[in-house]
Protein backbone atom coordinates (compact mmCIF):
# COMPACT_ATOMS: atom_id res chain seq x y z
CA UNK A 1 0.00 0.00 0.00
CA UNK A 2 1.59 3.36 -0.76
CA UNK A 3 1.33 6.56 0.66
CA UNK A 4 -1.54 7.37 -1.45
CA UNK A 5 -3.44 4.37 -0.36
CA UNK A 6 -6.73 5.15 1.02
CA UNK A 7 -8.40 2.58 3.71
CA UNK A 8 -10.07 -0.70 1.30
CA UNK A 9 -14.34 -0.90 1.83
CA UNK A 10 -15.49 -4.04 3.29
CA UNK A 11 -18.66 -6.12 2.24
CA UNK A 12 -18.84 -8.95 4.96
CA UNK A 13 -21.29 -12.18 4.79
CA UNK A 14 -21.83 -14.16 8.38
CA UNK A 15 -23.22 -17.59 8.63
CA UNK A 16 -23.48 -19.50 12.00
CA UNK A 17 -22.57 -23.57 11.47
CA UNK A 18 -23.70 -26.42 13.66
CA UNK A 19 -20.47 -27.49 13.51
CA UNK A 20 -16.93 -27.61 15.89
CA UNK A 21 -14.61 -24.65 14.57
CA UNK A 22 -11.87 -27.35 13.74
CA UNK A 23 -14.11 -29.13 11.18
CA UNK A 24 -15.03 -26.33 9.60
CA UNK A 25 -11.35 -24.95 9.30
CA UNK A 26 -10.43 -28.04 7.72
CA UNK A 27 -12.46 -27.65 4.82
CA UNK A 28 -11.94 -23.85 4.53
CA UNK A 29 -8.28 -24.42 5.54
CA UNK A 30 -6.50 -25.54 2.21
CA UNK A 31 -8.74 -25.99 -1.18
CA UNK A 32 -11.82 -27.79 0.38
CA UNK A 33 -14.02 -25.18 0.30
CA UNK A 34 -13.42 -23.94 -3.23
CA UNK A 35 -13.73 -27.63 -4.20
CA UNK A 36 -17.09 -28.18 -3.02
CA UNK A 37 -18.47 -24.94 -4.13
CA UNK A 38 -17.28 -26.01 -7.50
CA UNK A 39 -19.17 -28.94 -7.22
CA UNK A 40 -22.38 -27.91 -5.37
CA UNK A 41 -22.56 -24.31 -7.49
CA UNK A 42 -22.14 -25.74 -11.19
CA UNK A 43 -24.75 -22.87 -12.27
CA UNK A 44 -22.14 -20.14 -11.33
CA UNK A 45 -18.60 -21.73 -11.34
CA UNK A 46 -17.64 -23.03 -14.55
CA UNK A 47 -14.52 -24.81 -13.40
CA UNK A 48 -11.54 -24.07 -10.89
CA UNK A 49 -8.08 -24.86 -11.61
CA UNK A 50 -5.48 -24.72 -9.51
CA UNK A 51 -2.39 -22.73 -11.64
CA UNK A 52 0.42 -23.36 -8.69
CA UNK A 53 0.48 -24.63 -5.26
CA UNK A 54 -1.30 -27.48 -3.23
CA UNK A 55 -3.51 -24.88 -1.16
CA UNK A 56 -0.85 -23.81 1.07
CA UNK A 57 0.19 -19.61 1.21
CA UNK A 58 1.16 -19.00 -2.39
CA UNK A 59 -1.54 -21.49 -4.04
CA UNK A 60 -3.06 -19.58 -7.02
CA UNK A 61 -6.50 -20.34 -8.24
CA UNK A 62 -8.63 -19.67 -11.22
CA UNK A 63 -12.27 -19.67 -11.04
CA UNK A 64 -14.31 -19.63 -14.19
CA UNK A 65 -18.00 -18.77 -14.16
CA UNK A 66 -20.71 -19.87 -16.16
CA UNK A 67 -20.99 -19.09 -19.37
CA UNK A 68 -17.45 -19.32 -19.36
CA UNK A 69 -16.57 -16.07 -20.27
CA UNK A 70 -15.18 -14.15 -17.05
CA UNK A 71 -13.00 -15.51 -14.35
CA UNK A 72 -11.19 -14.50 -11.15
CA UNK A 73 -7.72 -15.49 -10.31
CA UNK A 74 -6.35 -15.23 -6.61
CA UNK A 75 -3.17 -16.27 -4.58
CA UNK A 76 -3.54 -17.32 -0.92
CA UNK A 77 -1.55 -15.11 0.92
CA UNK A 78 -1.46 -15.99 4.74
CA UNK A 79 -2.92 -19.10 6.35
CA UNK A 80 -3.30 -18.76 10.06
CA UNK A 81 -4.06 -22.22 11.99
CA UNK A 82 -4.15 -20.74 15.51
CA UNK A 83 -6.75 -17.45 13.94
CA UNK A 84 -8.53 -20.09 11.52
CA UNK A 85 -7.56 -17.39 9.22
CA UNK A 86 -7.17 -17.47 5.68
CA UNK A 87 -6.08 -14.53 3.22
CA UNK A 88 -6.13 -14.05 -0.47
CA UNK A 89 -5.28 -11.69 -2.71
CA UNK A 90 -7.03 -10.84 -6.09
CA UNK A 91 -4.75 -11.00 -9.08
CA UNK A 92 -6.85 -10.67 -12.06
CA UNK A 93 -10.56 -10.66 -13.35
CA UNK A 94 -13.69 -9.80 -10.52
CA UNK A 95 -13.56 -6.53 -8.63
CA UNK A 96 -10.37 -5.83 -10.49
CA UNK A 97 -11.73 -6.14 -14.18
CA UNK A 98 -14.45 -3.24 -13.46
CA UNK A 99 -12.20 -0.52 -11.87
CA UNK A 100 -10.83 -1.56 -8.58
CA UNK A 101 -6.93 -1.59 -7.68
CA UNK A 102 -6.98 -4.06 -4.79
CA UNK A 103 -9.34 -7.24 -4.01
CA UNK A 104 -8.65 -9.19 -0.70
CA UNK A 105 -10.47 -11.99 0.55
CA UNK A 106 -10.67 -13.14 4.02
CA UNK A 107 -11.71 -15.93 5.94
CA UNK A 108 -12.29 -15.97 9.88
CA UNK A 109 -13.37 -19.02 11.52
CA UNK A 110 -14.86 -17.87 14.83
CA UNK A 111 -15.82 -20.41 17.57
CA UNK A 112 -18.92 -19.17 19.37
CA UNK A 113 -19.23 -23.06 21.23
CA UNK A 114 -18.24 -26.66 20.93
CA UNK A 115 -20.31 -27.11 18.06
CA UNK A 116 -21.71 -23.33 16.89
CA UNK A 117 -19.38 -21.86 14.49
CA UNK A 118 -19.31 -18.84 12.47
CA UNK A 119 -17.82 -18.20 8.97
CA UNK A 120 -17.09 -14.83 8.43
CA UNK A 121 -15.95 -13.93 4.67
CA UNK A 122 -14.81 -10.28 3.79
CA UNK A 123 -13.75 -8.84 0.67
CA UNK A 124 -11.83 -5.37 1.39
CA UNK A 125 -11.25 -3.47 -1.85
CA UNK A 126 -10.22 -0.25 -3.22
CA UNK A 127 -11.68 1.88 -6.37
CA UNK A 128 -9.14 3.16 -9.09
CA UNK A 129 -9.78 7.05 -8.39
CA UNK A 130 -10.66 7.06 -12.48
CA UNK A 131 -14.02 4.81 -11.80
CA UNK A 132 -14.57 5.85 -8.36
CA UNK A 133 -17.87 7.85 -9.76
CA UNK A 134 -19.26 4.19 -11.26
CA UNK A 135 -17.82 3.03 -7.37
CA UNK A 136 -17.56 -0.81 -8.60
CA UNK A 137 -17.96 -3.36 -5.43
CA UNK A 138 -17.18 -6.85 -6.11
CA UNK A 139 -19.54 -9.45 -5.51
CA UNK A 140 -19.92 -11.15 -2.03
CA UNK A 141 -22.75 -13.63 -3.30
CA UNK A 142 -20.34 -15.84 -4.38
CA UNK A 143 -18.92 -16.57 -1.17
CA UNK A 144 -22.20 -16.06 0.90
CA UNK A 145 -23.70 -18.96 -1.39
CA UNK A 146 -20.43 -20.70 -0.79
CA UNK A 147 -20.81 -20.59 3.28
CA UNK A 148 -24.12 -22.02 2.68
CA UNK A 149 -23.12 -25.12 0.75
CA UNK A 150 -20.32 -25.57 3.75
CA UNK A 151 -22.61 -25.38 5.93
CA UNK A 152 -24.82 -27.74 4.89
CA UNK A 153 -22.17 -30.03 4.24
CA UNK A 154 -20.79 -29.64 7.39
CA UNK A 155 -24.25 -29.96 9.33
CA UNK A 156 -25.01 -33.23 7.53
CA UNK A 157 -21.49 -34.58 8.49
CA UNK A 158 -21.65 -33.93 12.08
CA UNK A 159 -24.90 -35.04 12.62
Amino acid sequence: MGVHSKPLEHLTNELEVKAPASKVWELYRHLGISQLAAKELKNVIQSIQVLKGDGGVGTVLKLTFVPGNSSYTEKFTEIYDEKRVKVAQGLEGGCLAIGCSMQIVRFDIIEKSKDLTIIKSDIGYAVKKEFEAKHPKPNIQLLAAAAQVAKKFLEQKVN
